[in-house]
């Protein structure tokens, strides 16, 4: 767990936050409480990670609103619901908008933490796959001009003779141009090649 990682409570009910604050520092969680969905809003940074335990049935923005608002404003923080009546529609509802879970009250507190844990374990991975994919892109974006333009072509699947004919300049030329852009990259074929500009959403060759 990334020690950056926060857990948000919005919970209108000053007993129930207090008690899950004690959840919280007991397991070690850095958290914020808020006792409504307005306050959560008006503090919350969208670059803070963390997940987000929130209650269903408050007094202004509930908490179906707030799930709504946040997938408005494309804020992608994983969501535990907590409520004190289960409901089945309510429940499917809320997963199918992207509620990780959805908990009744009163709930064990290891049980809690247990689910707290394998979401912000999620997290990190999502953030470290995110980041790796990132230095990947960077790789690319070392490429020379000349390298950007053979690119394509080897993606293409054209030889190197082919690449040096369309281009104009030597066969050997076009060997350097393909080893530097495979040690740049860190690439050993042309599939491992061919996945990384998938994944960087490398644009298409412009057509002469």
């Amino acid at each position: 767990m990334s020690t950056q990682s926060c857990v948000f409570i919005v919970d209108d009910d000053d007993a129930v936050r207090d008690s899950l604050g004690l959840v919280m520092e007991a397991a070690g969680f850095n958290y914020q409480a808020f006792e409504s969905a307005e306050h959560f809003l008006k503090a919350y940074c969208p670059d803070m990670p963390g997940c987000l335990l929130l209650d269903v049935n408050m007094p202004g923005m509930n908490g179906n609103e707030l799930q709504a608002e946040l997938i408005h404003r494309n804020i992608h923080l994983p969501i535990i619901f907590l409520t004190a009546h289960g409901d089945i529609p309510l429940t499917v509802r809320v997963i199918k908008a992207g509620a990780v879970d959805f908990l009744t009250k009163p709930i064990p507190s290891a049980v809690l933490i247990e689910r707290i844990q394998a979401v912000l374990q999620r997290e990190d991975q999502i953030q470290e796959q995110a980041m790796a994919e990132h230095a990947l892109c960077d790789c690319l974006n070392s490429l020379t001009s000349r390298e950007w333009e053979v690119l394509p072509l080897i993606l293409e699947g054209h030889s190197n003779k082919q690449i040096a004919r369309h281009l104009g300049i030597s066969y050997r030329t076009i060997e350097i141009h393909r080893a530097r852009i495979m040690k740049k990259t860190g690439v050993t074929n042309l599939m491992e090649l061919a996945r990384l500009c998938e994944t960087c959403k490398l644009p298409p060759r412009p057509q002469a």
